[in-house]
Protein backbone atom coordinates (compact mmCIF):
# COMPACT_ATOMS: atom_id res chain seq x y z
CA UNK A 1 0.00 0.00 0.00
CA UNK A 2 2.97 2.44 0.38
CA UNK A 3 3.82 1.76 -3.18
CA UNK A 4 0.02 3.35 -3.74
CA UNK A 5 0.49 5.72 -1.33
CA UNK A 6 3.84 7.11 -3.27
CA UNK A 7 1.61 6.84 -6.90
CA UNK A 8 -1.52 9.03 -5.49
CA UNK A 9 0.50 11.72 -3.75
CA UNK A 10 2.67 11.79 -7.39
CA UNK A 11 -0.97 12.38 -8.69
CA UNK A 12 -1.60 14.80 -6.09
CA UNK A 13 1.16 17.04 -6.71
CA UNK A 14 0.62 16.83 -10.85
CA UNK A 15 -2.85 18.10 -10.13
CA UNK A 16 -1.84 20.92 -7.36
CA UNK A 17 -3.91 23.91 -8.69
CA UNK A 18 -0.70 26.26 -7.82
CA UNK A 19 2.51 24.05 -8.04
CA UNK A 20 0.85 20.99 -10.96
CA UNK A 21 1.59 20.13 -14.40
CA UNK A 22 -0.31 22.66 -16.59
CA UNK A 23 -1.35 19.97 -18.82
CA UNK A 24 -2.42 17.49 -16.31
CA UNK A 25 -4.33 20.53 -14.05
CA UNK A 26 -6.57 21.09 -17.40
CA UNK A 27 -7.49 17.36 -17.80
CA UNK A 28 -11.45 16.00 -17.48
CA UNK A 29 -12.60 12.75 -16.96
CA UNK A 30 -13.66 13.26 -20.57
CA UNK A 31 -10.54 14.26 -21.67
CA UNK A 32 -8.64 11.49 -20.45
CA UNK A 33 -10.87 8.91 -22.02
CA UNK A 34 -9.21 8.78 -25.13
CA UNK A 35 -5.40 8.18 -23.27
CA UNK A 36 -7.21 5.55 -21.28
CA UNK A 37 -7.93 3.48 -24.74
CA UNK A 38 -4.33 3.94 -25.90
CA UNK A 39 -2.52 2.65 -22.27
CA UNK A 40 -5.32 -0.48 -22.77
CA UNK A 41 -4.09 -1.00 -26.48
CA UNK A 42 -0.50 -0.80 -25.72
CA UNK A 43 -1.18 -3.39 -22.94
CA UNK A 44 -2.57 -6.02 -25.36
CA UNK A 45 0.25 -5.28 -27.76
CA UNK A 46 2.72 -6.24 -25.48
CA UNK A 47 1.38 -8.88 -24.47
CA UNK A 48 0.78 -10.17 -27.71
CA UNK A 49 4.62 -9.58 -28.40
CA UNK A 50 5.33 -11.70 -24.83
CA UNK A 51 7.24 -8.06 -24.23
CA UNK A 52 7.16 -8.92 -20.06
CA UNK A 53 9.86 -6.11 -19.49
CA UNK A 54 7.79 -3.82 -21.63
CA UNK A 55 4.42 -5.32 -19.57
CA UNK A 56 5.63 -3.99 -16.77
CA UNK A 57 5.87 -0.54 -17.81
CA UNK A 58 2.53 -0.52 -19.61
CA UNK A 59 0.77 -1.77 -16.66
CA UNK A 60 1.66 1.24 -14.88
CA UNK A 61 0.72 3.68 -17.29
CA UNK A 62 -3.01 1.79 -17.32
CA UNK A 63 -2.74 1.88 -13.50
CA UNK A 64 -2.44 5.93 -13.41
CA UNK A 65 -5.24 6.42 -15.80
CA UNK A 66 -7.18 4.71 -12.83
CA UNK A 67 -5.28 6.56 -10.25
CA UNK A 68 -6.36 9.89 -12.21
CA UNK A 69 -9.99 9.50 -12.97
CA UNK A 70 -10.25 8.79 -9.01
CA UNK A 71 -8.27 12.09 -8.35
CA UNK A 72 -10.74 14.33 -10.71
CA UNK A 73 -13.48 12.57 -9.05
CA UNK A 74 -11.91 13.17 -5.61
CA UNK A 75 -11.83 17.02 -6.52
CA UNK A 76 -15.17 16.76 -7.36
CA UNK A 77 -16.54 15.58 -4.49
CA UNK A 78 -17.64 12.34 -5.80
CA UNK A 79 -15.63 9.40 -4.74
CA UNK A 80 -12.02 9.04 -3.67
CA UNK A 81 -9.26 6.13 -4.64
CA UNK A 82 -9.80 3.98 -1.83
CA UNK A 83 -13.96 4.17 -2.84
CA UNK A 84 -12.34 2.64 -6.11
CA UNK A 85 -10.63 -0.02 -4.47
CA UNK A 86 -13.59 -1.24 -2.45
CA UNK A 87 -16.05 -1.04 -4.97
CA UNK A 88 -14.09 -4.28 -7.18
CA UNK A 89 -13.16 -6.35 -4.01
CA UNK A 90 -16.77 -6.11 -3.10
CA UNK A 91 -17.73 -7.09 -6.83
CA UNK A 92 -15.18 -10.06 -6.29
CA UNK A 93 -15.93 -11.69 -3.64
CA UNK A 94 -20.28 -10.61 -4.42
CA UNK A 95 -19.19 -12.99 -7.53
CA UNK A 96 -17.15 -15.48 -6.17
CA UNK A 97 -19.28 -17.05 -3.30
CA UNK A 98 -17.84 -20.71 -4.14
CA UNK A 99 -14.36 -18.73 -3.24
CA UNK A 100 -15.62 -16.39 0.01
CA UNK A 101 -18.80 -18.56 0.80
CA UNK A 102 -20.11 -22.11 0.88
CA UNK A 103 -21.69 -21.85 -2.73
CA UNK A 104 -20.41 -25.56 -4.17
CA UNK A 105 -19.47 -25.22 -7.66
CA UNK A 106 -18.59 -27.97 -9.79
CA UNK A 107 -16.15 -26.93 -12.70
CA UNK A 108 -14.44 -23.96 -14.81
CA UNK A 109 -17.90 -24.40 -16.87
CA UNK A 110 -20.72 -24.38 -14.25
CA UNK A 111 -18.44 -21.05 -12.91
CA UNK A 112 -18.85 -19.65 -15.90
CA UNK A 113 -22.59 -20.06 -15.90
CA UNK A 114 -22.83 -18.69 -12.24
CA UNK A 115 -20.62 -15.69 -12.94
CA UNK A 116 -23.32 -14.42 -15.91
CA UNK A 117 -26.28 -15.58 -13.96
CA UNK A 118 -24.77 -12.93 -11.05
CA UNK A 119 -24.07 -9.83 -13.75
CA UNK A 120 -27.31 -10.80 -15.59
CA UNK A 121 -29.15 -9.89 -12.44
CA UNK A 122 -26.79 -6.63 -11.18
CA UNK A 123 -27.72 -5.55 -15.04
CA UNK A 124 -31.48 -6.06 -14.55
CA UNK A 125 -31.08 -4.00 -11.07
CA UNK A 126 -28.58 -1.45 -12.80
CA UNK A 127 -30.21 -1.29 -16.20
CA UNK A 128 -33.41 -2.49 -16.06
CA UNK A 129 -34.67 -6.09 -18.07
CA UNK A 130 -33.59 -5.70 -21.48
CA UNK A 131 -31.37 -8.73 -22.35
CA UNK A 132 -28.84 -5.85 -24.18
CA UNK A 133 -28.90 -3.39 -21.46
CA UNK A 134 -25.47 -2.39 -20.54
CA UNK A 135 -23.20 -3.12 -23.21
CA UNK A 136 -21.13 -0.55 -23.14
CA UNK A 137 -21.29 2.35 -26.19
CA UNK A 138 -17.66 3.28 -25.79
CA UNK A 139 -16.78 -0.10 -26.78
CA UNK A 140 -14.66 -0.53 -30.12
CA UNK A 141 -17.45 -1.26 -32.91
CA UNK A 142 -16.54 -4.60 -33.09
CA UNK A 143 -16.32 -6.04 -30.17
CA UNK A 144 -19.69 -4.26 -28.94
CA UNK A 145 -21.05 -6.28 -32.38
CA UNK A 146 -19.76 -9.69 -30.36
CA UNK A 147 -20.90 -8.85 -26.97
CA UNK A 148 -24.55 -7.75 -28.45
CA UNK A 149 -24.63 -10.82 -30.55
CA UNK A 150 -23.75 -13.18 -27.55
CA UNK A 151 -26.11 -11.23 -25.45
CA UNK A 152 -28.69 -12.47 -28.24
CA UNK A 153 -27.58 -15.90 -28.30
CA UNK A 154 -28.08 -16.27 -24.59
CA UNK A 155 -31.92 -15.90 -25.34
CA UNK A 156 -31.90 -18.03 -28.22
CA UNK A 157 -31.82 -15.82 -30.81
CA UNK A 158 -28.13 -16.91 -32.82
CA UNK A 159 -27.79 -19.67 -35.44
CA UNK A 160 -27.31 -23.13 -34.49
CA UNK A 161 -23.65 -23.38 -36.48
CA UNK A 162 -21.62 -21.67 -38.94
CA UNK A 163 -22.85 -22.80 -42.21
CA UNK A 164 -25.54 -20.10 -42.29
CA UNK A 165 -23.41 -17.27 -41.11
CA UNK A 166 -21.71 -17.73 -43.84
CA UNK A 167 -25.34 -17.61 -46.01
CA UNK A 168 -25.73 -14.53 -44.38
CA UNK A 169 -21.98 -13.13 -44.94
CA UNK A 170 -22.67 -13.54 -48.91
CA UNK A 171 -25.91 -11.91 -48.71
CA UNK A 172 -24.77 -8.70 -47.36
CA UNK A 173 -21.76 -8.81 -49.35
CA UNK A 174 -23.97 -9.43 -52.21
CA UNK A 175 -25.97 -6.13 -51.25
CA UNK A 176 -23.03 -4.17 -50.53
CA UNK A 177 -21.74 -4.70 -54.06
CA UNK A 178 -24.98 -4.18 -55.24
CA UNK A 179 -24.63 -0.70 -53.92
CA UNK A 180 -21.58 -0.16 -55.01
CA UNK A 181 -22.17 -0.70 -58.41
CA UNK A 182 -24.96 1.73 -58.84
CA UNK A 183 -24.13 4.36 -61.29
CA UNK A 184 -24.66 7.18 -58.56
CA UNK A 185 -22.82 5.52 -55.05
CA UNK A 186 -25.33 6.62 -52.12
CA UNK A 187 -23.07 6.84 -49.29
CA UNK A 188 -25.59 6.37 -46.96
CA UNK A 189 -26.89 3.23 -48.04
CA UNK A 190 -22.98 1.85 -48.78
CA UNK A 191 -22.20 3.09 -45.43
CA UNK A 192 -25.43 1.09 -44.08
CA UNK A 193 -24.50 -2.16 -46.03
CA UNK A 194 -21.13 -1.96 -45.18
CA UNK A 195 -22.08 -1.83 -41.13
CA UNK A 196 -24.35 -5.13 -42.01
CA UNK A 197 -21.11 -7.28 -43.60
CA UNK A 198 -18.47 -5.62 -40.40
CA UNK A 199 -21.45 -6.70 -37.89
CA UNK A 200 -22.07 -10.27 -39.73
CA UNK A 201 -18.21 -10.73 -39.53
CA UNK A 202 -18.35 -9.85 -35.84
CA UNK A 203 -21.02 -12.71 -35.41
CA UNK A 204 -18.94 -15.06 -37.66
CA UNK A 205 -16.22 -14.94 -35.15
CA UNK A 206 -17.96 -15.17 -32.36
CA UNK A 207 -19.62 -18.28 -33.69
CA UNK A 208 -15.57 -18.97 -34.64
CA UNK A 209 -14.41 -18.53 -30.91
CA UNK A 210 -12.32 -16.30 -31.80
CA UNK A 211 -12.54 -12.27 -30.79
CA UNK A 212 -13.06 -10.04 -33.76
CA UNK A 213 -11.27 -7.24 -32.17
CA UNK A 214 -7.90 -9.26 -31.26
CA UNK A 215 -7.90 -11.14 -35.21
CA UNK A 216 -8.47 -7.39 -36.78
CA UNK A 217 -5.25 -6.20 -35.08
CA UNK A 218 -3.47 -9.53 -35.72
CA UNK A 219 -4.32 -9.24 -39.38
CA UNK A 220 -3.06 -5.03 -39.04
CA UNK A 221 0.48 -6.62 -37.94
CA UNK A 222 0.69 -8.88 -40.58
CA UNK A 223 -0.28 -6.07 -43.00
CA UNK A 224 1.91 -4.05 -41.76
CA UNK A 225 5.03 -6.69 -41.57
CA UNK A 226 4.55 -7.91 -44.77
CA UNK A 227 4.31 -4.15 -46.24
CA UNK A 228 7.38 -3.59 -44.66
CA UNK A 229 9.09 -6.50 -46.26
CA UNK A 230 7.98 -5.89 -49.63
CA UNK A 231 9.17 -2.18 -49.35
CA UNK A 232 12.81 -3.68 -48.41
CA UNK A 233 12.13 -6.06 -51.32
CA UNK A 234 11.73 -3.39 -53.78
CA UNK A 235 14.69 -1.16 -52.30
CA UNK A 236 17.31 -4.05 -52.33
CA UNK A 237 16.11 -4.10 -56.57
CA UNK A 238 16.72 -0.49 -56.40
CA UNK A 239 13.51 0.54 -56.99
CA UNK A 240 10.24 2.56 -54.99
CA UNK A 241 6.79 0.88 -54.65
CA UNK A 242 5.35 3.54 -56.55
CA UNK A 243 7.07 2.68 -59.63
CA UNK A 244 5.77 -1.16 -59.73
CA UNK A 245 2.80 -2.24 -61.78
CA UNK A 246 0.38 -4.39 -60.20
CA UNK A 247 1.95 -7.51 -61.25
CA UNK A 248 4.98 -6.72 -59.91
CA UNK A 249 3.30 -5.80 -56.79
CA UNK A 250 1.52 -9.44 -55.95
CA UNK A 251 5.09 -11.28 -57.34
CA UNK A 252 6.61 -8.88 -54.22
CA UNK A 253 3.68 -9.87 -52.26
CA UNK A 254 3.94 -13.73 -53.09
CA UNK A 255 7.45 -13.89 -52.50
CA UNK A 256 7.02 -12.27 -48.69
CA UNK A 257 3.98 -14.82 -48.15
CA UNK A 258 6.44 -17.86 -49.10
CA UNK A 259 9.26 -16.22 -47.04
CA UNK A 260 6.81 -15.64 -43.75
CA UNK A 261 5.01 -19.73 -44.46
CA UNK A 262 8.61 -21.37 -44.83
CA UNK A 263 9.95 -19.45 -41.87
CA UNK A 264 6.88 -20.02 -39.55
CA UNK A 265 7.32 -23.76 -40.77
CA UNK A 266 11.21 -23.45 -39.29
CA UNK A 267 10.13 -22.21 -36.38
CA UNK A 268 7.62 -24.55 -35.43
CA UNK A 269 9.79 -27.57 -36.34
CA UNK A 270 11.88 -25.48 -33.92
CA UNK A 271 9.76 -25.52 -31.02
CA UNK A 272 9.05 -29.30 -31.57
CA UNK A 273 12.39 -30.45 -30.81
CA UNK A 274 12.57 -28.09 -27.69
CA UNK A 275 11.94 -29.69 -24.13
CA UNK A 276 10.47 -26.31 -23.08
CA UNK A 277 9.05 -25.05 -26.17
CA UNK A 278 9.74 -21.20 -26.84
CA UNK A 279 7.79 -18.82 -29.18
CA UNK A 280 10.64 -18.27 -31.71
CA UNK A 281 8.78 -16.62 -34.65
CA UNK A 282 8.22 -13.39 -33.28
Amino acid sequence: MSDIKALLDVMARLRDPESGCPWDREQTLASIVPHTLEEAYEVADVISQGDMGELCDELGDLLFQVVFYARIAEEQGDFVFDDVVDAICDKLIRRHPHVFADVAISDAEAQTAAWEAHKARERRDKHGEGTLAGVALALPALSRAAKLTKRAARVGFDWPDLPPVFDKMQEELGELRYEVEQGTIDADRVEDEMGDVLFVASNLARKAGVDPEAALRRANAKFERRFAAMEALAAAEGVSLDELDLDRWETLWVRVKTAEVVRETECKSANERQSNPMILCR
